[in-house]
């Protein structure tokens, strides 16, 4: 593996499950056990009725394009643009922050079914993205 250039995440005590999900090539959301809400991102409390108490479940992997930006000013030497920075709202109903790759942004459309690929950056990160699916 070359040596990664670009940040890489770094996992809190909150975030840790949700990164080694990624490293095992899983994408995992947390999940309330009280009120039964899913929540994106990581985070000890739910949104919605204040819980401590939650679980992390398996996402599907698929969603759809909610929004989109396309970066074209290189603010760091080792990110190559134009790149996608698109929010994807997931099948279980969360939206994450997230890369669109392999796609020309031309092509996006709000609605463009995706699904997640996980980029092994270094040994100990790897990163979710996102690339389009057929429907």
């Amino acid at each position: 593996m070359t040596e990664y250039q670009k940040p890489v995440p770094f996992p809190t005590q909150d975030t840790r499950e949700y990164w080694e999900g990624c490293r095992r090539h899983e994408l995992l959301i947390q999940r309330c056990r009280e009120c039964g809400v899913f929540r994106f991102y990581p985070r000890p409390m739910c949104p919605d009725c204040n819980s401590l108490d939650s679980e992390w479940i398996k996402a599907g992997g698929k969603g759809r394009v909610y929004s989109w930006t396309v970066a074209v000013r290189q603010f760091h030497p080792a990110f190559e643009v134009p790149y996608i920075i698109a929010i994807v709202e997931l099948e279980e109903g969360v939206r994450m922050t997230t890369n669109v790759i392999n796609c020309k942004p031309e092509d996006l459309y709000v609605g463009m079914p995706v699904g997640v690929v996980f980029e092994d950056v270094t040994e100990e990160a790897t990163i979710p993205k996102f690339e389009p699916i057929k429907d």
